[in-house]
C-alpha cells in the first residue's frame, strides 16, 4: 500500500505504535531478536529504579515510633502482599524472596502502566519544541512510552516468573524428584503403564508451563496495548479540531469527556493488571512447592 492510500488517522496511529529502536522503523515479525526497542528500555529501567528508590527511602525512614504518611502507606503495602504470600506459598524461607519480589513486581507493573495516562502527543511536542525528533530521521522521531504495551517486556517478565517456577521446583523437589515429576505427573501409572504414560506427561507439562507464561506475559500486554490504541483513538477528536465552528467545538467536548472518563477507568485497570501478575507469580511459585 503506497502511502498516499493511508489516511491521515491511519497514519497518526501507526507513527505512534512504532517505537525507537535500532533499525529506525516498524517490526514486521513478532519476534525478532535483532531490533532492540530502546525507549521501553529505558522506561522500564527508569521505572524499575524509582520504585527501588521509593522502597530503599521507606527502607531508610522507618521509625520505632507513630510512623508517618509514608511509611504507613509502604507498610500496608508490604502487609497486604505478605498476607497474600502467606496463604500461597507454604515455605517461610522461600517467601523471604518472593514477598519483596511480589511487592517490587506489584509497584513496577503500576509505575509502567501509569505512564499511559500522559497525554500521547506530549512527548512530541515537547520534542518538537526542542527541536529533537521534529522529522523523520531525527534521534526521537519515533517513542513509545508505555512499555507494557511492548509484548517484549510483559514476555520478558513472565519467562523471568517461569525460571522461579523451575527453580523452586527444583529445589524444593530436588533435581530427580523434580525430571521425575515431569514423567509421572499428572497420569500416574506403574510398570509397562507409565513408561507408556511417561510422553503424554512430559507434553502436558511442557504445555502448561509454557501455557502459564505465555498467558501470564499476553494478559498485561493485551490489555495495555488496547488502552494505549483508546488513548489514540480519543486523541483524533481532539486532532480534527479545525476552529471555533460547531463540528469541532463537540469534537472538542467530545474529546475531553472521553479521555478524562477513560483515564479514570483506566486507573482501574493499570492497578488491576499490577495485581493481577502479582498474584500469579505468587500462584506459580506456590504451585512450585507442590507436587501433582
Amino acid at each position: 500500500m503506497a502511502a498516499s492510500d493511508i489516511s491521515p488517522q491511519s497514519g497518526y496511529i501507526q507513527h505512534h505504535l512504532v517505537h525507537l529502536n535500532s533499525v529506525g522503523e516498524k517490526q514486521s515479525v513478532i519476534a525478532d531478536f535483532d531490533i532492540v526497542n530502546y525507549d521501553s528500555l529505558f522506561w522500564s529501567i527508569a521505572m524499575g529504579l524509582l520504585v527501588v528508590f521509593v522502597l530503599w527511602r521507606a527502607a531508610k525512614a522507618v521509625t520505632a515510633g507513630t510512623p508517618g504518611r509514608f511509611q504507613a502507606f509502604v507498610e500496608m503495602l508490604i502487609e497486604m502482599v505478605e498476607d497474600q504470600a502467606k496463604s500461597i506459598v507454604p515455605s517461610e524461607t522461600s517467601r523471604r524472596f518472593v514477598s519483596p519480589l511480589a511487592l517490587t513486581v506489584f509497584l513496577w507493573i503500576i509505575l509502567m502502566n501509569v505512564l499511559d495516562l500522559v497525554p500521547v502527543d506530549l512527548l512530541p511536542w515537547l520534542f518538537k519544541v526542542t527541536g529533537v525528533g521534529a522529522e523523520h530521521g531525527d534521534p526521537l522521531y519515533y517513542h513509545r512510552i508505555l512499555p507494557t504495551a511492548d509484548l517484549n517486556v510483559p514476555m520478558g517478565m513472565s519467562l523471568g516468573v517461569l525460571l522461579l517456577m523451575f527453580y523452586y521446583g527444583v529445589k524444593i523437589k530436588n533435581p530427580g524428584g523434580f525430571v521425575k515429576e515431569l514423567f509421572t505427573a499428572p497420569f500416574h501409572a506403574h510398570g509397562i503403564a507409565s513408561l507408556f504414560l511417561a510422553p503424554f506427561n512430559f507434553l502436558l507439562n511442557c504445555i502448561e508451563y509454557a501455557a502459564k507464561s505465555v498467558s501470564l506475559g499476553m494478559r498485561l500486554f493485551g490489555n495495555m496495548f488496547a488502552g494505549e490504541l483508546i488513548f489514540m483513538l480519543i486523541a483524533l477528536l481532539g486532532g480534527a479540531w479545525t476552529g471555533f465552528n460547531g463540528s469541532s467545538l463537540g469534537l472538542g467536548i467530545g474529546h475531553v469527556l472521553a479521555g478524562s472518563v477513560w483515564a479514570i477507568f483506566h486507573i482501574l485497570i493499570v492497578l488491576l493488571q499490577a495485581f493481577i501478575f502479582m498474584m500469579l507469580t505468587l500462584v506459580y511459585v506456590g504451585q512450585a512447592h507442590e507436587g501433582h
